[in-house]
């Protein structure tokens, strides 16, 4: 892995914002510095860092298809936030999460749903304290 592809990834992470971007490189950290740095090189600096799809697009996409997955909560809870950072609105993530009812289920629509729903309270209440 490069220096310059893990380098472009970790600006595309913080350029994502979401509070949970740094607790997450550092539980991975805490596992694996090799798997963090092909995560932050690969899937941030190869892929969601290329042109035609903007961060917003990017973000839904990537709810839908962790929510259809279902198997993904921690990335999911991530990804809602970082999609709230990019500036989804929550009937946006809603919308997206209810879709996947057809595509992957209601169990796994259902459970995408419990997931926004505790990043949404745990932003309320971030902003309240």
């Amino acid at each position: 892995m490069s220096e310059e592809r893990y380098n472009k990834g970790l600006a595309q992470l913080e350029a994502m914002g979401g509070e949970s971007v740094q607790a997450m490189l550092n539980q991975l950290e805490d596992m694996s510095s090799d798997l963090t740095g092909m995560t932050v090189a690969f899937a941030y600096g190869d892929v969601l860092s290329r042109p035609g799809l903007d961060l917003r697009s990017r973000q839904l996409a990537t709810v839908a298809a962790l929510t259809a997955l279902g198997t993904a909560p921690v990335q999911l809870r991530a990804h809602i936030d970082m999609a709230l950072a990019v500036g989804c609105t929550r009937d946006e993530i809603r919308e997206v999460i209810i879709q996947m009812a057809v595509y992957a289920g209601f169990p796994a629509a259902l459970n995408g749903m419990a997931a926004a729903k505790e990043v949404f309270r745990g932003r309320d209440e971030g902003e309240m304290g």
